[in-house]
């Protein structure tokens, strides 16, 4: 079968679905992939200009027998203490790094494609534009979150500065390694984010010791919390290097994070304003035409990126096993 002779057939099982969807039921159609995505939601986002967002730190100093630097390499700012006298004071700045960190803008985009037929005649009692352009969009975010953890250029499993990793001392999340993690990030840590299956791992841990984690509710739903310190599910963290797997056993990591641009912690950044933005900042919907077929094409773009603006505001916890279970008799 040809090209022109597949967008026939599709465009008739469209059709056909949308027919169905709109003698048949009342609901919205459903979709099992779609999750709650906390990360969204906790993670502040900061908007930019131009599509790039600009982290500035202090210099690194050349080294040598009389480079004065603190115990995280920047040049340190002179200071004096002193209660009596009239002391000289000495002479300094920050001295800024003459390239800054650039992050620009990632993008996701689709072609949505509805027959004009389905708009005009199936939308009653759903518009089926609006739920097919809904369902395209859930899925576009359920991508964003992914993107924001695993993307190999500014993901936060990629962008873990190498002594803020730690291992699991006997590879199930035990409280000593939170404990060890919280150490790491320890200015105003903000959450852990873990896999729903690292979750229930350390609970079951913490049950064998006879310390229960304390919950809160956050957003009108539960989350165990450890130090008072939430953890927040997100099944987009792989599992023995995977996506979601139904496997009983598997390796994966735990992050703890400090976030806000103000705390110098981790952000979101995106572009609100964008021409033709819908439904979201950053979220543009662009008609892109009618062909020969009836067939409408919009092109949906979702512009996006994460920043760490320093390196102790995300720590890892690695080398997480999520298979290990007590027999309590």
């Amino acid at each position: 079968m040809n090209t022109n002779e597949d967008l026939t057939t599709q465009s008739c099982l469209n059709i056909r679905t949308a027919a169905n969807l709109s003698h048949v039921t009342m609901s919205a159609p459903m979709m099992e992939g779609i999750t709650p995505r906390w990360l969204l939601t906790f993670l502040p986002w900061v908007a930019v200009e131009a599509g790039t967002y600009r982290v500035n730190t202090l210099k690194k100093p050349v080294s040598g027998p009389a480079t004065a630097c603190n115990e995280y390499g920047e040049k340190t700012i002179a200071l004096l203490s002193s209660h009596r006298g009239e002391p000289v004071l000495p002479q300094t700045f920050p001295d800024y790094e003459e390239c800054p960190r650039e992050y620009p803008l990632s993008i996701i985009q689709t072609i949505l494609r509805i027959h004009t037929r389905v708009a005009d005649i199936y939308n009653s009692p759903l518009n089926q534009m609006n739920e097919q352009m809904r369902l395209t969009i859930e899925a576009m975010k359920e991508r964003q979150e992914w993107e924001i953890i695993n993307n190999p250029e500014f993901g936060l499993c990629h962008s873990v500065a190498p002594p803020m990793r730690i291992k699991c001392r006997k590879g199930t999340p035990t409280p000593d390694d939170l404990d060890e993690l919280l150490a790491k990030v320890w200015k105003k840590p903000a959450f852990f984010l873990a896999h729903p299956k690292a979750i229930a791992a350390f609970g079951r841990e913490c049950t064998a010791r006879g310390v229960p984690p304390a919950a809160v509710n956050l957003f009108g739903s539960p989350f165990i919390t450890w130090r008072g310190v939430p953890m927040v599910p997100c099944d987009k963290l792989l599992v023995g290097g995977r996506a979601w797997t139904n496997a009983p056993c598997g390796k994966t990591s735990i992050l703890l994070m400090r976030v806000g641009e103000s705390e110098q912690g981790v952000i979101g950044i995106h572009q609100p304003g964008i021409p033709d933005e819908q439904h979201a900042p950053s979220l543009t919907v662009k008609f892109a035409g009618i062909d020969n077929q009836s067939v409408a094409h919009y092109v949906l773009s979702l512009y996006f990126s994460t920043a760490v603006l320093t390196n102790d505001a995300l720590g890892m916890l690695e080398d997480v096993e999520v298979g290990q279970y007590y027999d309590y008799k």
